[in-house]
């Protein structure tokens, strides 16, 4: 009860909020497009301000009601349907998380067992994240269409290249975190690498992997709708932004924010899951 009283109160404060900013964005559209002769007064204006069809900002009902109407009152295989648009999100963002995972995992392992790759590969890894994803997208789906990879492919590795860093710079320090001593043990019964790694340093990094991950599955799927934009994709909630906003049409674009939201919150809810079935498998610590 302590923890939902804060949480609610703000929530409602941010509601409140939201509601009186789309009253003053849209009271102007919505009295010009009243009749002049009419009665008008402080209650009308708002019902005005707040029933519109293209408000400058819609309403969280209206939000609601436009995903449910969406949802529901078309088929699953419809381009109109906004759960088929998040289907399509979600399997690029889990794509390019699964690369972006393992190219992390692989690049760490690298880092930390060579100190060449350390020294060089390392800074050039931090500052490729220093490329806006804006600017790079476009090119990689025009290098990787001239050699025919199209469709998903391009979006995917889009997704990778921005979610690979946390779990890279995660694996890192997980994989260096054991202690000398703990080296030092398993230099004392003849370990070899490969028995140091899988005994020992695998097991201790994967209380850094599942912070990584977290991280790593929000940008992937902000990769994942910045992916949509430059291919020209008919669906994905990056392509019903972009249609929305060439055509104005705001509710379509709000609701592509708040289900991009609610899919980044799934997937986080997820690698929690697994965090803590892991948690749980080795009797209540990671």
């Amino acid at each position: 009860m302590n923890k939902i009283i804060p949480v609610a109160s703000v929530l409602v404060g941010l509601l409140l909020v939201w509601y009186i900013a789309a009253y003053f964005l849209n009271a102007p559209q919505a009295i010009a497009l009243m009749d002049p002769d009419d009665a008008r007064n402080f209650w009308l204006v708002v019902q005005a301000a707040f029933s519109m069809d293209r408000p400058v900002l819609p309403t969280p009902d209206q939000i609601v009601f436009s995903l449910a109407d969406s949802i529901f009152d078309y088929p699953l295989n419809s381009p109109r349907n906004f759960l088929l648009q998040t289907m399509y999100t979600a399997g690029t963002a889990l794509a390019g998380l699964a690369i972006g995972t393992l190219a992390g995992i692989l690049f760490a392992v690298g880092i930390v067992h060579s100190r060449v790759l350390d020294r060089s590969l390392m800074p050039w890894l931090i500052a490729s994240q220093t490329i806006p994803v804006l600017a790079i997208a476009p090119m990689v789906v025009v290098a990787l269409g001239n050699v025919g990879f199209t469709g998903l492919v391009p979006k995917a590795a889009i997704v990778g290249y921005l979610s690979f860093f946390p779990i890279v710079i995660g694996m890192v320090k997980g994989l260096r975190s054991p202690e000398v001593m703990q080296l030092d043990l398993m230099r004392t019964y003849h370990a070899s690498q490969a028995q140091v790694f899988w005994k020992l340093r695998w097991p201790v990094s994967l209380a850094f992997l599942f912070p990584g991950l977290k991280v790593a599955v929000a940008l992937s799927v902000t990769g994942a709708i910045v992916a949509e934009l430059p291919t020209g994709a008919q669906f994905g909630l990056g392509a019903r932004l972009l249609a929305g906003s060439y055509y104005g049409q705001t509710m379509m674009m709000w609701g592509a924010l708040v289900l991009a939201s609610l899919l980044a919150l799934s997937l986080i809810g997820l690698v929690r899951l697994g965090e803590a079935g892991l948690v749980y498998r080795r009797g209540g610590r990671l």
